[in-house]
This record gives structure tokens, C-alpha cells and sequence, in this order.
């Protein structure tokens, strides 16, 4: 499914706000774009181009499981079994494509925020091939500084390896399968390529342009990292908070091939589509870790802890340890993570009522937390900003295991009714 069937797709469930007003690409599309934060969107009457945008595409649960044909039920283990099995992608002729030159000018990019240190593409994957490891896959915001310049902000991961052993030229991919959107933010070997679990997520197929493989995209940039640096930022991350000012890589922009009507993807920093595709990735290891030291049965982070900062998972308590060797198993799926809870089987992990409830009649604070100091992520702000030292706690909410717990669980109803005898609920 690519880009725009997922839009189509999302047309035809009739979830998908079509806005016509002529809307600015500064400010204004992101302040649209965060009034209805959990809606797709498509602005057909962008000032100054004639490209649409499209914009909270992957902003829900439901969003990407249309967009990879599955039940929301079935994401994680789906993406579980993609991350485990993933599948060769193969190649096709690229069809429909224009080459439009090399000036960033003439897409609508956009500027989110008034503290923002320029327009930035917030959507783009960076392709790159290396001889040894194949194809890596990876999220890279980029910061327009020219005509055909963007600063990038490059973490010392798989991609800065593959520029290190010499492949400097990539591409740089706007308006991509869901699949990719998706598979683009896990965290694997460098040798097992994210576009191979993309296609096992949903088939796609790559293209070739300028001798680059790439997954078919609305936008598809021919790049190159220079030996330049340059500032890079702020910009709003996960956290809704700006990042800091950093030195970065420069990439010079050789050539921009678009399909024909092709849409751009503008993704909102901070945002619920930034958080969801952040977040959701960040699950399956922490499931698999967790099961290596008790039996899971769900695993979410949460998007109010910035889907990055805080995780809940359900267990089926089966020993008296297993609420702390669960928290320590999550710790170390995720490492970026800084509060981890910890419930039993019968609390709904996406609702937070239910989480506060757990903690608010089985837990006990001298009893039930686990604390240590040690480095976390570079995105909370309240750490050490050079050491990214922090304090991790992990709260076990499961029910006490020498208590009764028929005394720690909520009735069913008395009796089973059709509240529809009782009430119109047709709204």
C-alpha cells in the first residue's frame, strides 16, 4: 500500500479531513495540523505550490493498521514476527517519476514553530547501501540551509557508520508506504535491513534512481554528505520540548524526482503521528525481553510519557519476583526508557484510568519500586544533558502475591443487560 492508497484508503472509511482553505506552510499548517492532531489530514490549497500535503497520517493505532491491512490488535505481533522473519524486498522499474532539478524551494516545506532555526523536513528516510551490511533505512530530520542544502541531524547509529565506511550518497525518501514509515523507526542488527521487515509488514518493492535504491515514495531526493558543518536546530522533539543547537552534517541535494501528483508528507514534531511512529517500534523489544524472565501479554508506551520516556506492560503474574524482573527485562528493551509500570493481566495497558487505578489499590511504595541511576535518553530534558544521566524508576502495580486477590479485582456487572432497553445510544 503505498502513500497515497493509504490516504485513498483512509477516504473511503471516511476518516480522512480534506481542507481546502489556502493554508500557509509557515505556522499555519502546523497549527492546523495540531488542532486536529489525531485526524488525517489532506490540504489541497498549499500558498504558493501547487503540491498537496498531507499531514497525521500514522497519528493513531487505527490509522496504521489500515494502513498495513490489519487489525489493531495485530500490530505488535505483527511487527514482532517482521522484526524476527523479515522478508527480501525485491526490485521494480521506477514508472512515473520527473526529475525537477535540485531546488528544495519548490516543495512545501514547512516551518513548525517561530523558534525553529528554519524550514525542516520532519518526515524523511535516509537510504543507504553499504557493500557489506545492504540497505539501511532511517529517520533523519533535516533543516533547509539553501536552495540545495539541508543540515541534518545524524545520531552516532547505523547510518553515521555507513557514511563513515564511505557511502555518502543516499536517498532521501518523502511520502513512503506506511510499512516503511513504520519499520524505518526500529532498532535492529545493522546487518538485518529495515526495509526488508517493512515488506514483511506489507509487500513493497524499491526502485532504482540514479543507481540509489529506494522504497516507492511521493518524493525521492539524490543526496550527498559533504565534509561541512553546520548549526542544526532548534526543533520541537518528542518530548514537545526543543532540542538543543548542535553541530551537524551537511547534505547537498543533487536531484528531486517526484511522482505525478505527488503529495508532500509533513509530520507534525511532537505530534501524535511523531510519537506513534516513535513509540510503537520501541515495543517489540521490550516484549521480548520481558519474556525471557516472565510470561507478557501486552506492551505499550504510552504517548503522555512523550512514547519514548514511559512503557507499561501486562504480565501473567505467575511467580512472587516476577513484577521486578519484569521492570528490569523492560529497562533493558528499551534503554531510553525512565518509568516503567508493570500490571497484571486484567488491566487495559492504553487506558490510563485503569493504570492509575492499578497503582492507586496494589501498589506500595516502599515495597513495590525499583530506582537506579543511570544514563537514559538525550530527549529528557530534566537529565544531565551531557552524560545523559537520569533516574529510572519502575513501579510494579501487580497484586500482591500473599494476598488474596479476589479482594484486588473489580465485580462484573450483577446482571447482563442491553442498555438499549434503557437508553437511546444510537449517538
Amino acid at each position: 500500500m503505498l502513500f497515497r492508497d493509504a490516504l485513498k484508503k483512509f477516504e473511503e472509511e471516511g476518516l480522512l479531513v480534506k481542507i481546502n482553505k489556502e493554508v500557509d506552510v509557515k505556522y499555519e499548517m502546523a497549527a492546523v495540523m495540531r488542532a486536529l492532531i489525531d485526524k488525517p489530514l489532506l490540504f489541497e490549497n498549499v500558498k504558493g505550490f501547487d503540491m498537496k500535503v498531507a499531514a497525521n497520517v500514522c497519528s493513531t493505532r487505527k490509522l496504521v493498521a489500515i494502513g498495513l491491512g490489519k487489525k489493531e490488535s495485530e500490530l505488535l505481533p505483527s511487527l514482532i514476527d517482521a522484526i524476527d522473519n523479515p522478508k527480501k524486498v525485491g526490485i521494480k522499474e521506477a514508472e512515473g517519476y520527473e526529475d525537477i532539478g535540485n531546488d528544495l524551494y519548490k516543495l512545501p516545506i514547512l516551518t513548525y514553530y517561530p523558534f525553529d532555526g528554519g524550514p525542516y523536513i520532519a518526515s524523511g528516510i535516509a537510504v543507504a547501501e553499504d557493500p557489506e551490511y545492504g540497505l539501511n533505512a532511517s529517520y533523519h530530520r533535516a533543516m533547509v540551509i539553501g536552495r540545495d542544502r539541508i543540515v541534518m541531524r545524524i545520531l552516532p547509529r547505523d547510518f553515521h557508520k555507513y557514511i563513515e565506511r564511505g557511502n555518502r550518497e543516499f536517498a532521501f525518501c518523502i511520502g513512503n508506504p506506511i510499512s516503511v514509515l513504520l519499520a524505518s523507526a526500529v532498532s535492529v542488527e545493522i546487518e538485518k535491513s529495515e526495509l526488508d521487515i517493512a515488506n514483511a509488514l506489507y509487500p513493497i518493492s524499491l526502485i532504482e534512481l540514479d543507481g540509489l535504491k529506494a522504497p516507492e515514495a511521493e518524493i525521492i531526493m539524490i543526496a550527498e554528505v559533504t565534509d561541512e558543518l553546520h548549526e542544526e536546530g532548534p526543533f520541537l522533539d518528542l518530548t514537545e520540548t526543543p532540542d538543543i543547537v548542535r553541530k551537524q552534517p551537511v547534505a547537498r541535494i543533487k536531484k528531486i524526482y517526484v511522482k505525478e501528483g505527488c503529495i508532500f508528507h509533513a509530520l507534525l514534531p511532537g505530534g501524535l503521528e511523531h510519537k506513534t511512529l516513535m513509540g510503537m517500534p520501541r515495543e517489540p523489544t521490550i516484549y521480548k525481553e520481558v519474556s525471557k524472565v516472565c510470561k507478557v501479554k501486552d506492551v505499550y508506551i504510552t504517548p503522555g510519557g512523550c512514547s519514548w520516556l514511559h512503557g507499561v506492560v501486562s504480565i501473567y503474574k505467575q511467580h512472587p519476583d516476577d513484577g521486578k524482573k519484569a521492570i528490569e527485562a523492560a529497562f533493558k528493551g528499551h534503554k531510553s526508557m525512565k518509568h516503567v509500570f508493570v500490571v497484571d493481566d486484567d488491566i487495559d495497558i492504553h487506558d490510563p484510568y485503569q493504570i492509575e487505578w492499578a497503582m492507586a489499590t496494589r501498589f506500595q511504595g516502599d515495597r513495590d519500586m525499583v530506582i537506579k541511576r543511570e544514563k537514559g535518553s538525550s530527549l529528557d530534558p530534566s537529565s544531565d544533558l551531557e552524560t545523559r544521566m537520569t533516574t529510572k524508576i519502575g513501579f510494579d502495580l501487580t497484586i500482591p502475591w500473599d494476598r488474596d486477590k479476589k479482594a484486588f479485582k473489580k465485580p462484573s456487572p450483577p446482571v447482563e443487560i442491553d442498555i438499549r432497553r434503557y437508553v437511546d445510544v444510537s449517538d
